[in-house]
C-alpha cells in the first residue's frame, strides 16, 4: 500500500510539524526499502539482524535520536523517538527495538560530563549500544524483588546471582545490570538497596565470568535473548551509575518513554498487519469478486483502521507529556497497555483475513502477530500496567499491601543485614 493511501492522520491533533512528517516519511521509506525485505528473509530463531542494517540506522541517525546536540545527536524528544520506531516496527520490530540499544540507554541522564563525552558520540556512530538486564528467574515484573547481589571489594563491586530475559547480551558494546547492594529496609521501600552498573566488553561475546544461554523463543528474532549468570563477576566501582541503592528510580523514570517505545512498536505491527489486510482483501476473490466487497471483511477493516489510529492519538499525547517535562506514570502505562493489547486483536483479525493463508510463512502477517504477542509481556504485563492504572486512580490496594508484607517477610525477615539499606 502506498503511503498516501495508508490511514494516517496528518495533523495528528496538532502535535504534527512539517519537520515531524518529514521524520515519519522518511522512516517509512526507510522501512519498505531497507528493513521489510530483509525482515521477511531471516525471520528465524538463528537469524541475525545484519551489520550492515545497523550501520544504515546510525547514518540515519537513528541510534541518536535523544541524544543532545553538543554529543554528536539529533537532540530530538521522545515523540520523534516514537514515530521513527512505529515505522520501523511496521517493516520488522526487532530493528524497532534495536534503536532503543542506542539513545545513552536508560544511565545517559545519570552519567557524568565526562562519560557523556566520552560515550555518547560513540552511541550516535552505532558503536557502543547496550543491552540491559533487569528481570531475573522467579521475579518477572515485580523488578523491586530482585536478588542478584553485588557487594563492594576495594575498588571492584563483585556481582554474584542470575538475571532472565537480556536481549542482544551477546551483540552490545555494553551491559546495564541492576543489582542488590542492599537489603531493602521495609515492604514499602523493597525499591531500596538496587544499584546500577555498566559493564564494557566486547561486541559478539560475553566477558569471562559471566555466562550466558540463549532462551527459546518464538518469536522476536533477527538477535537472542539470554539467560545471564554472574559468578564474582568484578566491575569497577567507577561504573557504578548515579547514587548506591538508587538504581530502581534510575529503572522508573526511564520507564515512561520506554513504554511509549513499546507502544509505537506495538502500533507499527498493527499497522503493517492492517495494511497487508488491506491489500489481500483487495486482491483475493471468492464467489467472483473480492473479499474487500463483503461487509463482514469491510467491517473488520474499519474497526482495526479505528483502533490503531485511536493508540496513534493516545501515543502521541503521552510523548508531548514526556517531551514537555510533565509526570505522565499512569498515561505511559495506559497507553503500553491499550497498544499492545489492540495489536494483539488487529495483527489476529488480519490473519483472519488471510484465511488459511496466513498461517503460513508465505505472508509476514504471521509474524507480526507472534511479535504482537510479545508487546503484552515485556515493558511491564498488560496486568502490570492495570495495576499501575488502578492505584492512581483508586489508591494502593490494601490487599496489595499484606501480599507485599507476606512475600517481604518470607524473603527478608531473617536476612541478618535487614535495614543496612541507605536511607
Amino acid at each position: 500500500m502506498d503511503m498516501n493511501d495508508a490511514p494516517y492522520s496528518d495533523d495528528g491533533r496538532g502535535y504534527f510539524t512539517e519537520e515531524r512528517k518529514m521524520i515519519r516519511d522518511s522512516a517509512r521509506q526507510f522501512t519498505m526499502n531497507e528493513v521489510l525485505p530483509i525482515a521477511n528473509q531471516l525471520d528465524g530463531p538463528d537469524a541475525e539482524i545484519p551489520d550492515a542494517l545497523k550501520q544504515k540506522m546510525a547514518d540515519m541517525g537513528y541510534f541518536g535520536i535523544m541524544i543532545p546536540e553538543e554529543y554528536g545527536g539529533l537532540g530530538l524528544g521522545a515523540f520523534e523517538y516514537c514515530l521513527v520506531a512505529e515505522q520501523l516496527a511496521r517493516g520488522w520490530m526487532s530493528v524497532a527495538s534495536l534503536m532503543a540499544r542506542g539513545q545513552g540507554g536508560w544511565i545517559r541522564k545519570a552519567m557524568s560530563p565526562e562519560m557523556q563525552a566520552e560515550y555518547l558520540p560513540r552511541v550516535m556512530r552505532g558503536e557502543f549500544l547496550n543491552a540491559t538486564s533487569l528481570s531475573e528467574p522467579g521475579t518477572g515484573s515485580d523488578l523491586a524483588s530482585i536478588s542478584c547481589r553485588a557487594e563492594r571489594d576495594g575498588e571492584d563491586w563483585v556481582l554474584t546471582g542470575s538475571k532472565y530475559w537480556c536481549t542482544f547480551a551477546d551483540g552490545a558494546d555494553y551491559l546495564t545490570i541492576f543489582a542488590r547492594t542492599a537489603p531493602p529496609p521495609s515492604s514499602d521501600k523493597r525499591w531500596m538497596g538496587i544499584s546500577c552498573f555498566m559493564i564494557e566488553k566486547e561486541r559478539g561475546s560475553l566477558p569471562k565470568g559471566i555466562a550466558g544461554s540463549p532462551i527459546p523463543k518464538i518469536g522476536y528474532f533477527g538477535w537472542k535473548t539470554f539467560e545471564l549468570s554472574f559468578d564474582g563477576f568484578r566491575v569497577p566501582a567507577s561504573h557504578l551509575i548515579g547514587e548506591e541503592g538508587r538504581g530502581f528510580l534510575l529503572m522508573a523514570k526511564g520507564l515512561e518513554t520506554a513504554r511509549a517505545h513499546t507502544a509505537a512498536r506495538s502500533i507499527g505491527l498493527a499497522q503493517g498487519a492492517l495494511e497487508d489486510a488491506i491489500s489481500y482483501a483487495q486482491e483475493r476473490e471468492q464467489f467472483g469478486m473480492p473479499i474487500a466487497e463483503f461487509q463482514a471483511i469491510r467491517f473488520k477493516i474499519a474497526t482495526m483502521a479505528t483502533e490503531v489510529e485511536a493508540a496513534r492519538q493516545l501515543l502521541y499525547s503521552v510523548c508531548n507529556s514526556i517531551d514537555t517535562g510533565a509526570r505522565c506514570d499512569m498515561e505511559a502505562s495506559m497507553v503500553k497497555y491499550f497498544a499492545s493489547e489492540m495489536a494483539e486483536r488487529v495483527t489476529s483479525e488480519a490473519m483472519q483475513i488471510f484465511g488459511g493463508a496466513g498461517y503460513t510463512k508465505l505472508h509476514a502477517v504471521e509474524r507480526h502477530w507472534r511479535d504482537a504477542r510479545l508487546t503484552k509481556i515485556f515493558e511491564g504485563t498488560s496486568e502490570i500496567q492495570q495495576r499501575i492504572i488502578s492505584d492512581k486512580i483508586l489508591g494502593k490496594s490494601l490487599l496489595d499491601k499484606i501480599v507485599a508484607d507476606r512475600a517481604f517477610d518470607k524473603k527478608w525477615g531473617t536476612d541478618p543485614n535487614l535495614g543496612a539499606a541507605a536511607e
